[in-house]
């Protein structure tokens, strides 16, 4: 019994040097992303338009973007996505270089302007910001030896426990006559 200890702290030592860098970026990356509502530094925080009917067409959001010169968007290839609200009465347009503009569904006008840090932040917490191969190849089996790592801490942290109330029940099983 005495050997499963000293191989689960001699692992728990080796998991935790092998995967310390890596780790420390998903802890760092996950704060920022847990503050990201809080803080309009790491994401916008979402405007509202007139709550009518979504009037504004496809032709015109791009148009009402490419009006805006932080956007840099020519064309729908600088665009990477679109997250619209109607029951807030807006549209996201999230441009290729990291800019958000929020549109009226409406009317088309621009609410706001602002750097979209969020993105970032996913992207290096699952490792797809160092490159693609990382994301499976680093930051998924070190998320399998913090699973261990937790594991084998809680084996550790219940063991001197365990030892002293198997060490109670012995005494206590001599001194009864």
């Amino acid at each position: 019994m005495a050997a499963l200890p000293q191989l689960a702290r001699r692992w728990h030592r080796i998991g935790a040097a092998l995967i310390a860098i890596p780790f420390l970026v998903v802890i760092v990356s996950g704060l920022f992303l847990q503050m990201k509502k809080e803080w309009s530094w790491i994401q916008p925080p979402t405007q509202s338009g007139v709550l009518a009917e979504p009037s504004l067409g496809f032709e015109q959001i791009l148009a009402a973007v490419q009006a805006v010169p932080e956007a840099e968007v020519q064309a729908w290839e600088d665009v990477d996505r679109l997250d619209v609200r109607p029951t807030r009465g807006i549209v996201k347009v999230r441009c290729s270089n990291g800019i958000e503009v929020q549109l009226d569904l409406s009317s088309g006008e621009v609410l706001q302007i602002a750097t979209r840090r969020s993105d970032f932040f996913e992207n290096l917490h699952d490792g797809s910001w160092f490159h693609p191969l990382a994301k499976l190849g680093v930051f998924l089996p070190t998320g399998i030896v913090v699973l261990f790592l937790w594991l084998s801490g809680v084996y550790l942290w219940w063991l001197p426990g365990s030892l002293r109330r198997q060490k109670r029940k012995k005494r206590e099983a001599t001194k009864q006559p």
